[in-house]
């Protein structure tokens, strides 16, 4: 996501904690003052998330993201059967402060799109790597998950960021 982060940061401690049994959640979770970042998944430095599933990835925006975003009032999201690249636009979250694009972070054919984002884009503040995911995609290049983030790696980078601004 090209989007410009700005808020400052209130605390440096990580903080570790057990995330709930959903399928989609891993075992734990690094908590930065209000957002959460989740052990398991890959992370862009434009604040996409990644989460490997054998054949097929899911890919949305995290929680730091829509923190900063506020309330998200609608999305645009691309067909399934269609193709991303890595590090560019497939779709946009409009929220109440800002229109962002949202950049994918591994290359491949869209499998499956969240179509109750049309009806409840709100699903992306409230449940951003659960109800929120945005796509799916069969990667065509898997190693492209080396060059992302871990959630240590992204965390840092986050209170980087927000110190910076």
């Amino acid at each position: 996501m090209a989007l410009r982060m700005w808020a400052s940061s209130t605390a440096n401690a990580l903080q570790i904690s057990r995330a709930s049994s959903s399928p989609l959640s891993p075992a734990f979770s690094l908590s930065r003052c209000f957002s959460t970042v989740l052990d398991g998944l890959k992370y862009a430095s434009s604040h996409e998330w990644v989460k490997p599933e054998g054949a097929v990835a899911t890919i949305g925006i995290t929680d730091h993201a829509q923190d900063h975003l506020g309330e998200v009032v609608f999305v645009e999201l691309p067909e399934a059967g269609g193709s991303v690249s890595q590090g560019s636009s497939f779709g946009a979250v409009e929220s109440v402060k800002a229109t962002s694009d949202v950049n994918s972070p591994i290359s491949g054919e869209i499998v499956e799109v969240n179509s109750k984002l049309t009806e409840t884009p709100g699903l992306i503040n409230s449940s951003p790597y659960e109800g929120g995911w945005m796509i799916k995609v069969k990667p065509s290049s898997p190693s492209e998950l080396e060059s992302l983030l871990g959630p240590k790696e992204y965390t840092k980078f986050c209170e980087e960021e927000d110190a910076a601004h």
